[in-house]
């Protein structure tokens, strides 16, 4: 006969509580990596979209593993990440109490893109924003140097404001995400000269992270709205004659304290919260205007990282692009941060160069046969809807 188990381990993670929706959908930021004034100065992190996912073969370069030199098939994330836009840079000093900011300086000329950032309704609004900042810079910028000049002498940390150029993606949203990202290397004088000279200008993928590199993603996961207690915590079902339902949670405490503890496994909220996903190593930085982005040394197919169609509800990636490996948080079209560790790491996964043989660019909508369209036009010919 069968029976009930009534003791069982404990479902589900405490240390992600509370369960709820974010409060922004672009991933923050809490940490930044240690700072070293001896290498020169550059961002610490990079903003991005997430495109979509495809399937890579590269020969494994393990010594001692029972696949060393053999082909192995892992799954990567494709994310677009077109240069983004300086328009600021943040001082904070050091406090009993943390980091507190001192003073922030805007460039001279803002993007309606990120203007739109400080507006509700864009269409209704006198698009006034930052126009009286602006006359700052009339009478040879002597108010702007001041602050920089303050900026050098107090701030312990320097940060800049950067936004992403979304209308360079498939999106058809207007207004652009925008971040405060640290600047490490270099003494702070060093900083917020470099931060003035990049004023209004672009900053490429490629002058932060590179191939092999180790990075973090952030990200705001997929939402699943308000899921019952058995999936959003993975507690077992009860059995089939269990009364008023088997998808519950059987007790809930006991009666005194007369109130259900906080640790209780209860329905809510599942998805769409802040995620940090660590180590991710980045297998290519690609150029948005190279026509073989997607081709290798093995492959020597003229192609593109995007499939055949594009990615599936999202589009084409036409800027520079970063191939990590595996999964990353959050659905199709969601601003990611590429961060990078915040430890050196030194595992054999971490040191091993990545050689790619073969990207599969076939479409991910279907069984996906070609890997381009000239291949599909040599095996079937002149289609009917082509004439």
């Amino acid at each position: 006969m069968s029976h009930r188990k009534y003791e069982a381990p404990r479902h589900g993670h405490l240390g992600f509580l509370p369960r709820k929706r974010a409060a922004s959908i672009r991933g923050k930021v809490k940490s930044f990596p240690k700072d070293d004034q001896s290498k020169p100065v550059a961002l610490t992190s990079f903003l991005g979209y997430k495109a979509g996912m495809t399937t890579i073969v590269r020969d494994l370069d393990r010594p001692g593993s029972k696949f060393h030199k053999r082909e192995i098939v892992e799954a990567v994330s494709v994310v677009d990440t077109p240069a983004v836009v300086v328009v600021g840079v943040v001082g904070y000093v050091e406090t009993p109490r943390g980091l507190r900011s001192l003073t922030t300086v805007w460039a001279e000329h803002l993007s309606d893109e990120v203007k739109r950032r400080f507006y509700k309704n864009w269409f209704k609004s006198k698009k006034k924003a930052f126009s009286k900042y602006s006359t700052k810079y009339a009478q040879d910028g002597a108010a702007i140097e001041k602050e920089l000049a303050r900026l050098k002498k107090y701030a312990s940390v320097v940060r800049v404001l950067v936004h992403t150029q979304i209308r360079k993606t498939p999106l058809s949203q207007k207004k652009a995400h925008l971040a405060e990202i640290q600047l490490n290397g270099g003494s702070i004088s060093e900083k917020v000269d470099w931060a003035r000279e990049h004023f209004e200008k672009t900053v490429s993928v490629d002058s932060v992270f590179e191939d092999n590199e180790m990075i973090d993603v952030v990200a705001v996961t997929k939402g699943h709205g308000f899921e019952g207690v058995t999936h959003r915590w993975g507690t077992k079902r009860l059995p089939r004659k269990t009364h008023r339902g088997l998808r519950k949670v059987a007790c809930i405490g006991p009666w005194h304290p007369a109130h259900v503890m906080w640790s209780v496994a209860r329905a809510g909220q599942n998805g769409y919260h802040h995620r940090t996903s660590i180590n991710h190593k980045i297998y290519r930085i690609g150029k948005g205007d190279d026509e073989a982005n997607a081709s290798t040394s093995f492959d020597r197919t003229k192609k593109t990282i995007n499939p055949m169609g594009g990615f599936v509800h999202y589009g084409e990636v036409k800027n520079d692009f970063v191939m990590v490996k595996g999964s990353i948080p959050g659905n199709r079209k969601r601003v990611v941060t590429l961060r990078k560790s915040l430890y050196t790491n030194t595992s054999r996964k971490a040191l091993e160069e990545v050689s790619l043989k073969w990207i599969d660019t076939a479409s991910k909508f279907g069984k996906g046969r070609f890997q381009t369209p000239a291949e599909k036009h040599a095996f079937l010919g002149t289609l009917k809807k082509d004439l």
